[in-house]
């Protein structure tokens, strides 16, 4: 299946008008019984201080039961809580995006690097979630994985519950088959190999970092050199588990981190004031002159949800890599 359509949204026009309040509805998981509210508020909105999530209790959160919203209180499983929050004054992203297949039962995306997929403090509008929301109003869609947002390549999109149930089940179940396209910084002694490290949740400013750690959950990442530059090399990683960052940190974990990569390929105080200020020509620099890290899904194979037949999606590697490799 190929596809050649384009969806284009118009530019967001209200990014400039004044800041509209909106509900954002977090609900409380089982494993998140009775956590004090400051706590439940901080795991679901990272990087916010104590004294601003204190704020935000006392101005902005709502408790479907009435209760009076307190830092101490204990939030209940299966519960929403409301926060009220201003509409953020959201960073320009690219909001245009190609559907590489398509059908009754799913979408098929070419994700463009830099648009975020889910709402978060910074980002409200200038999501794919929103954007699908315009583009299909009308239709039940859902995500069934994640790329991070500086990754781009191919995103699978159920259309319907039933589709949703089974595709999201199939990655559960490793029945699915990706593969990605990652330039790395030097060139790995073999031609190929098997990066087969555990990995964990660090605990460091950003809260967001993964590493290799001997107690973490079992991680592995097949990898092989398919084009060797003078001192970087373009590689195809195949991951054969889930992990949060996985490709990125296996990567950087052998010596070869992901040119671009801000958090595991330059450092984490660098990854912070890009957050903070936004990319100055000396965090570029420190970037590797690349504005965005060098991640591609390039290969989605799973079964179709409804003939459970092999199908297989590609994405060609963007222009802006393919023209940063031109000059190495």
């Amino acid at each position: 299946m190929s596809g050649g359509i384009t969806i284009e949204t118009t530019p967001a026009e209200d990014c400039q008008a004044p800041r509209e309040i909106i509900p954002l509805r977090l609900r409380v998981p089982p494993e998140c019984e009775g956590w004090r509210l400051d706590h439940f508020l901080k795991h679901r909105i990272r990087r916010l201080s104590r004294t601003k999530i204190r704020t935000i209790i006392e101005q902005q959160v709502r408790l479907p039961d009435g209760r009076r919203p307190r830092p101490a209180l204990g939030v209940r499983a299966g519960e929403t809580i409301i926060v009220d929050r201003p509409a953020p004054v959201e960073p320009e992203v690219p909001r245009r995006f190609d559907i590489l297949a398509e059908d009754e039962t799913f979408l098929a995306i070419d994700k463009p690097a830099g648009l975020p997929m889910h709402t978060t403090a910074k980002f409200w509008k200038n999501t794919l979630v929103a954007l699908l929301r315009e583009r299909f109003p009308s239709e039940a869609l859902q995500i069934c994985h994640r790329l991070d947002r500086e990754t781009s390549g191919v995103l699978l999109v159920a259309r319907g519950r039933v589709a949703a149930s089974f595709l999201k089940r199939a990655f559960a179940q490793r029945l699915v088959k990706k593969s990605y396209l990652a330039l790395v910084h030097g060139v790995p002694a073999e031609p190929e190999g098997v990066i087969d490290r555990p990995m964990r949740l660090l605990d460091t400013k950003t809260r967001i970092m993964m590493g290799v750690a001997s107690d973490g959950l079992p991680a592995l990442t097949r990898f092989r050199v398919v084009r060797c530059f003078a001192e970087h090399a373009l590689v195809e990683a195949l991951p054969e588990t889930g992990r949060q960052h996985q490709i990125r940190v296996h990567l950087a974990s052998i010596g070869h981190p992901i040119v671009g990569d801000k958090l595991y390929g330059a450092s984490e105080q660098a990854f912070m004031d890009y957050c903070d200020g936004g990319l100055t020509p000396e965090l570029l620099a420190a970037f590797d002159g690349l504005p965005r890290q060098a991640l591609h899904a390039a290969r989605l194979c799973f079964p179709h949800p409804r003939t459970r037949e092999p199908v297989t999606i590609e994405s060609p590697l963007p222009e802006d890599l393919v023209a940063y490799m031109k000059e190495l």
